[in-house]
């Protein structure tokens, strides 16, 4: 059963970044398209950025577009969100997960942005 691993959070300042990334407990998700969830504070969980299989295609939600870059390294192990010019309402816990979503979702990395 693959168990996502999200880490890179943290304590971010207005205009701030962080870099995220996604494992899947030693598992390759070379064979997946990925994408890049957040959950705010008594909001539902919404999508944040996709990334193809190969890597060459990427999609983002209006809310991040221009300040945030998903990526993925070349062997297929590691999904990462690069994170820049972050905004109060960008804290939220993040989450990823293949596509089409598998059922069980990781604990998340807590991402905090406050002055």
């Amino acid at each position: 059963q693959v168990q996502f691993v999200e880490s890179g959070g943290g304590l971010a300042q207005p205009g701030g970044s962080l870099k995220l990334s996604c494992t899947a407990n030693g598992r390759t998700v070379s064979d997946y398209a990925m994408r890049w969830f957040r959950q705010a504070p008594g909001k539902g969980r919404e999508f944040v950025a996709e990334i193809n299989r190969n890597g060459d295609m990427t999609f983002y939600a209006d809310s991040v577009k221009g300040r945030f870059t998903v990526s993925r390294d070349s062997a297929g192990n590691t999904v990462y969100l690069q994170m820049n010019s972050l905004n109060p309402e960008d804290t939220a816990v993040y989450y990823c997960n293949t596509i089409p979503p598998k059922a069980t979702w990781g604990q998340g990395t807590q991402v905090t942005v406050s002055v």
